[in-house]
């Protein structure tokens, strides 16, 4: 395992390396919320932790700083917990293995965390380090945010006095992003019925997508999984006949679905027509996204002759239909900020139940009206097919603040550090930010990281030379905060 402690700067390396060691995937934060709490402790700092796991860490003003205006600091510890298919890591209770190549953090077979370990490692740092200047903080470590930003929904933000508030939750650095998407997740289940036939069992395996942040990257046109299923299936019906027992694909609606399972009966005489347009179809796809996947493969794996359970042809009809219509990908770019993607939707999870087909799909938009709207269309779709639609941690956008104090005093840090401005932008992603700045009357806010790659992926990788350039621009940004 490497030795992140050994890298510069030493602390903010030596806390992202002891967060690693402790497992911390959203729904499973106990640990690390304990941890912090402990920290607090260790350096005789107050702290406020709360049922949802979350935690406040406050420091007074370093000296001459008294009246400069209380500042908050966030980022969440939750991380989106994945594995490659031959990974025998568990989540529950094994920290993970870090690996450093060249200028890059990574995580053998599974995703790093950096997403959002990175700014929690930032605040202990800082709340470590005496010798800094800055206003008086209060360091907001919020849970569960890659499943809804459930903690910082939770958090009663009246234990909290700054009116600045620096989010640590981006992935790219040179940016200062001011307004962010909102979002929610939409649950369809939709009834199936089965019956028992007997004959040539297979499992088509859609695979090898690059998938990735279906907020950040949904610009780059990547496909799905699961989308990608429905058409396999929708198409195969003009070519053979077939029964659909299975199909599986994606565990979180924020991320791009890379992976889909399909367990088709066939009759033994079709196993080489099914062979052949399942080659086709992946020399189809790779032509089509091939700017984006070009490792799309279509696997056949022929299980043999067994009984089993099949939908009913109503059923099946139901499966492709909802595949065929749900919406994917940018619903709408932005009249208003060049370049930005409005609203979207990522259907990330699918799965045939007992008596059910489930479906979870992530809505996003900068726009309340245009997300509702598309919730609707998904909403309008499984009612159609007779099922129920239900939705989960809804979110709001943040919205642009035309005159932004912190935003100004941000650009001009990095002025100061890098002798030239950063890109102000906003993003399709979902941050904290926009339930901070609902509940807290006059709230500026400003969010900023070092660069990240395929966040939300087994190939997440944070680099070390933007995690230290990043450090001294946030020692610079809270230098310049005062009165």
């Amino acid at each position: 395992m490497a030795v992140l402690s050994e890298l510069k700067p030493e602390k903010v390396f030596y806390y992202f390396e002891e967060l690693c060691k402790i497992p911390h995937g959203s729904g499973n934060t106990k640990g690390v919320s304990d941890y912090l709490v402990s920290f607090a402790k260790e350096h005789e700092l107050t702290s406020y932790q709360d049922d949802s796991n979350n935690v406040v860490i406050y420091k007074a003003a370093s000296v001459g700083y008294e009246d400069a205006p209380v500042t908050i600091l966030q980022g969440h510890c939750d991380m989106v917990a994945e594995k490659t298919p031959e990974s025998t890591h568990d989540f529950e209770k094994d920290g993970l293995e870090l690996m450093i190549e060249e200028d890059f953090i990574s995580a053998k077979d599974t995703t790093l965390g950096g997403d959002d370990g990175i700014a929690v490692a930032y605040m202990l740092a800082i709340l470590d380090d005496d010798s800094l200047k800055h206003p008086a903080l209060e360091c907001v470590i919020t849970t569960d945010e890659e499943i809804g930003l459930l903690g910082a929904k939770a958090l009663d933000t009246s234990v909290l006095k700054g009116k600045y508030l620096i989010n640590m939750d981006s992935e790219e650095e040179g940016y200062l992003w001011i307004s962010c998407a909102g979002g929610l997740s939409g649950i369809s289940r939709i009834p199936v019925a089965y019956h028992t036939t007997t004959g040539e069992t297979v499992e088509v395996v859609i695979d090898g997508l690059t998938g990735g942040h279906s907020g950040a990257e949904i610009d780059k046109i990547r496909a799905n999984s699961n989308k990608l299923a429905g058409r396999f299936l929708y198409e195969l019906n003009h070519t053979m006949e077939f029964e659909l027992a299975g199909i599986e694909g994606g565990t979180k609606d924020n991320a791009i679905t890379r992976k889909t399972v399909i367990t088709l009966v066939v009759s033994p005489e079709d196993l080489d027509n099914l062979k052949d347009y399942a080659a086709k179809y992946q020399k189809d796809l790779r032509k089509e996204y091939s700017s984006s996947d070009t490792g799309i493969c279509i696997t056949i794996n022929n299980i043999g002759e067994k009984e089993i359970d099949v939908l009913d042809m109503v059923s099946k009809e139901k499966v492709k239909f909802f595949l065929m219509n749900v919406p994917y990908g940018i619903e709408k770019m932005s009249g208003e900020i060049e370049g930005l993607v409005e609203t979207s939707n990522n259907i990330g999870i699918l799965r045939l139940e007992a008596d059910s087909l489930f479906a979870s799909c992530g809505v996003r938009s900068s726009v309340g009206s245009a997300k509702l709207y598309v919730s609707e269309k998904i909403q309008y779709l499984t009612e159609f097919l007779g099922g129920e639609y239900s939705i989960e941690g809804d979110y709001p956008a943040w919205e642009y603040k035309k005159d932004s104090k912190l935003r100004d005093l941000m650009v001009q840090s990095y002025k100061e550090i890098f002798g030239e401005e950063p890109c102000v932008k906003a993003i399709h992603a979902g941050l904290e930010c926009g339930l901070f700045y609902d509940t807290i009357p006059g709230l500026d806010c400003v969010s900023f990281g070092p660069t990240m790659k395929d966040i939300h992926t087994t190939e997440e990788k944070l680099s070390i030379s933007s995690t230290a350039r990043m450090w001294d621009y946030l020692v610079k940004t809270l230098e310049n905060i005062n009165a």
